[in-house]
């Protein structure tokens, strides 16, 4: 019985910090209104009062024009111009295969397209060609050379070109020779 007058007893205290408790709340918030607020409403209705502005005109767009491009069997404008000789297209003779056994030189890690040629110099009347690998380096190469990604062999050293012979895939089942030049590059 005496536990059940306590619990009363702490429900009634409960009860009545919680209405106090609500009460303060009431007036505290009862304070936020009023005259604080009065310069913010001021500068809206001064804002709303001043003549609206004029927003130009969107301008006017062409529409798109779709372009078909037709010279997909053309070489791609992307690519470096690098003369081709006489490119021949066919079944690949079964006596023409790369070396896979040669040890491989360090100019063949990069594409032929990448490789420039800078100049020339002669030594001991041999002449050699001199290849920047647009990596910072210049590499002297000669007559029996390889340089490019395709097994290209240099077969000819002149003072303004290099002539190449490749031995790519004819994408059957065999390998053509593919003679290209790389010309001298006239720094302007």
């Amino acid at each position: 019985m005496v536990k059940m007058k306590m619990n009363i007893c702490v429900c009634k205290v409960v009860n009545t910090v919680l209405s106090l408790l609500a009460v303060t709340m009431v007036l505290l918030l009862s304070g936020c209104g009023g005259r604080a607020n009065d310069d913010l409403v001021q500068y809206i209705e001064e804002t709303k009062r001043r003549p609206a502005g004029s927003i130009e005109p969107l301008p006017s767009f062409r529409p798109y024009e779709a372009f078909s491009y037709s010279a997909s069997t053309e070489r791609s404008p992307f690519d470096p111009p690098v003369k081709a000789l006489d490119i021949y297209y066919g079944s690949g003779n079964s006596d023409i295969k790369p070396d896979l056994t040669r040890r491989k030189e360090y100019l063949e890690e990069f594409p032929i397209e990448s490789l420039k040629m800078v100049g020339t110099l002669e030594q001991k009347g041999q002449l050699w060609a001199l290849i920047d690998d647009r990596r910072g380096g210049i590499h002297r190469v000669q007559k029996g050379n390889y340089l490019g990604k395709d097994h290209g062999k240099i077969v000819a050293t002149s003072p303004g070109q290099l002539t190449v012979v490749e031995i790519v895939s004819d994408g059957v089942d065999g390998w053509i020779e593919r003679p290209r030049t790389i010309e001298l590059s006239v720094q302007e």
